[in-house]
């Protein structure tokens, strides 16, 4: 829901930075690539329950994340490019509520896996609609140019690391915070599912 505004702030600033860095013959995926890397660590360390360390890789990690897209469009966008993106952003997705689930599995465990398994069932949505999407061709430019057909929702990339955040910065309030963002995980995928009864016919197979 948020990703919108985000995106029309913070864009100029990375394809700037972009085009230096392609310039330089640095490609997207290792940015990609040094994300996930910088993401594990930062799940490390909530495990280890360094919060205020991890918050902050959070941070620098999700940049990487929206500067691996920049870096593409300065250079060349590939097939391959946009797989490994949404494959590594659902790794490190499910990485950081893991460790909140290391750090206390007594208090944390429960909430954690009702919400790896929110994020499961909304990442299928958004998967599933995509493949349909380019089954018929559909495209949208609603988030910039991607790989793969985007549907947005009220649970998205911004509110996710404001969530992580959140949790980083209120650990023991992670059960919580945890229950209330797999709803909206839920609600989003949901809708999700309502949008793809109305858009796709039932005589297509």
């Amino acid at each position: 829901m948020l990703d919108g505004a985000l995106r029309r702030r913070l864009d100029p600033v990375l394809d700037r930075l972009g085009a230096a860095l392609a310039e330089r013959g640095i490609g997207a995926d290792s940015i990609t690539i040094l994300g996930l890397c910088l993401g594990l660590a930062a799940a490390l360390l909530v495990g280890l329950g360094a919060y205020h360390s991890a918050a902050i890789l959070i941070l620098v990690s999700r940049f990487c994340d929206g500067l691996d897209g920049a870096v593409a469009r300065a250079s060349r966008r590939t097939d391959f490019g946009g797989f490994l993106d949404i494959v590594l952003d659902f790794a490190f997705y499910g990485a950081v509520p893991l460790g909140f689930i290391a750090a206390d599995p007594g208090a944390n465990g429960l909430a954690g896996g009702f919400l790896l398994f929110a994020f499961y069932v909304n990442g299928a949505s958004f998967l599933a609609y995509a493949v349909m999407a380019e089954k018929r061709a559909m495209t949208t430019m609603i988030r910039g140019a991607k790989s793969l057909y985007f549907t947005t929702g009220l649970a998205e990339a911004t509110e996710t690391i404001v969530f992580f955040l959140l949790s980083c910065l209120f650990p023991a309030w992670f059960p919580v915070l945890a229950s209330v963002f797999a709803l909206v995980c839920l609600y989003t995928a949901l809708s999700r599912i309502i949008l793809a009864r109305l858009t796709f016919p039932k005589d297509v197979q």
